[in-house]
């Protein structure tokens, strides 16, 4: 059953039959229980990982314990700390998952070892970077020069239903505001 269900994840991203099985070899399919760490800040990240089911999120947290929610990662994408990994580093932010989850779980070890391997894995990775890259700028600019309210618009489209999913104060600290100021955003919509 878990070789099906890491093979029924895994048909989504189109990889040819023997990329396919390479990826199947290495990955681990895991579950994680809502609140607990994929990545924990500090922590020198040996592992990467897909995103079967569930939401996660990059948060900092600040000496004084405020957190803040860097990025919230859905379905169908890559997890990790991966310049902490590449250089040896620790995580200057821990990966939580927001709800139960479900991911596949890559090694680093292993994933360099198919990438030695087989050139394909470079394009991949390329083309995985790509769109980390897109989405980091992306958001920074919706920090730096949207209001609270636009980024609310924002984050309701690309993450339906996400109100369902998780708390409020998650919400606000991925908007980059308050809790109360979320409250007022929503009742502004409502009306």
């Amino acid at each position: 059953m878990e070789n099906e269900k890491k093979k029924s994840f895994l048909n989504h991203l189109n990889l040819p039959g023997k990329e396919l099985q390479e990826l199947l070899n290495i990955s681990e399919y895991k579950k994680i229980n809502k609140g607990n760490y994929f990545i924990n800040e500090g922590q020198v990240p040996r592992k990467m990982a897909f995103v079967i089911k569930g939401l996660f999120r990059y948060v900092y947290t600040h000496e004084n314990g405020n957190e803040f929610t860097k990025n919230i990662i859905a379905e169908k994408n890559f997890i990790s700390s991966y310049s902490a990994m590449i250089y040896n580093t620790p995580s200057y932010f821990s990966v939580e998952a927001l709800e139960d989850a479900e991911i596949l779980e890559i090694d680093f070890v292993d994933w360099l070892g198919i990438k030695e391997k087989n050139p394909f894995w470079n394009a991949f990775l390329v083309q995985v970077l790509e769109k980390a890259f897109y989405i980091k700028e992306k958001r920074e600019r919706e920090l730096l020069l949207l209001d609270a309210e636009k980024r609310y618009e924002i984050c309701m489209t690309e993450f339906p239903n996400i109100e369902n999913r998780v708390s409020q104060q998650i919400i606000a600290s991925y908007l980059g505001i308050r809790p109360e100021s979320l409250s007022r955003l929503k009742r502004k919509r409502k009306t």
